[in-house]
């Protein structure tokens, strides 16, 4: 063997460390990589939160900004109610009216609707299924509870909330899943996530009031 060669083996050698040799990973470092490949991720609000303190709903108009949390703040019992799109069939037809022809509504300050829309579709969708401003319209029972339509345009609310996902194949974009949620004196007491994003089977008033 010349002394070249065995002097370029030598380098190999001494570069190689055996995997044996080799210092473990620490535990901790273990552990975040195995977070970081988990499929999904704990729901940022829950029972006992405030809600997000943040001034990004708009009612009305684009210059009328809302902080919600401070607004349930100023409540005894609120019921806030998140919907993947305003307009579309199943918010229209059973899961805002479910709410607004309940009869344990009246014991509840304010109906909130969020929806990441614009704030002139959720005005105009406020008016169509509540034209007289007045939340409760069945026949058979009165109620003063308001119904307030909230616009979050860009889902900075709902990303606060952790409740927004992809509906790029339906709605274009990113929206907020289907939820109900009771505020009690600024703190959030139930929390009721579709677990399809869109469906109806544990977010209407029914499931959720009785």
């Amino acid at each position: 063997m010349s002394f070249r060669t065995a002097a370029m083996r030598g380098m190999r050698l001494a570069t190689v460390t055996p995997i044996r040799n080799r210092p473990a990973m620490p535990a901790a470092a273990v552990a975040g990589a195995a977070r970081s490949f988990h499929s999904s991720r704990p729901v940022f609000i829950k029972v006992g939160d405030p809600l997000p303190d943040l001034e990004a709903l708009q009612e009305n108009n684009p210059g009328n900004k809302v902080n919600l949390a401070e607004e349930a703040s100023k409540l005894n019992k609120m019921i806030l109610l998140g919907v993947p799109a305003a307009f579309s069939p199943a918010c229209s037809a059973k899961h805002i009216p479910s709410f607004i022809n309940h009869p344990k509504l009246q014991d509840y300050d304010l109906l909130a609707v969020v929806s990441v829309n614009d704030v002139f579709v959720m005005k105009a969708w406020g008016e169509n299924l509540d034209p007289a401003g007045q939340s409760n319209v069945s026949k058979d029972f009165a109620t003063s509870t308001p119904i307030r339509f909230f616009a979050d345009p860009t889902g900075r609310f709902t990303k606060a909330l952790d409740l927004a996902f992809d509906g790029s194949a339906i709605f274009g974009g990113d929206r907020s899943k289907r939820y109900t949620i009771i505020v009690e004196d600024g703190k959030v007491t139930s929390l009721n996530v579709e677990p399809d994003n869109t469906g109806t089977s544990v977010s209407l008033a029914d499931k959720v009031l009785g």
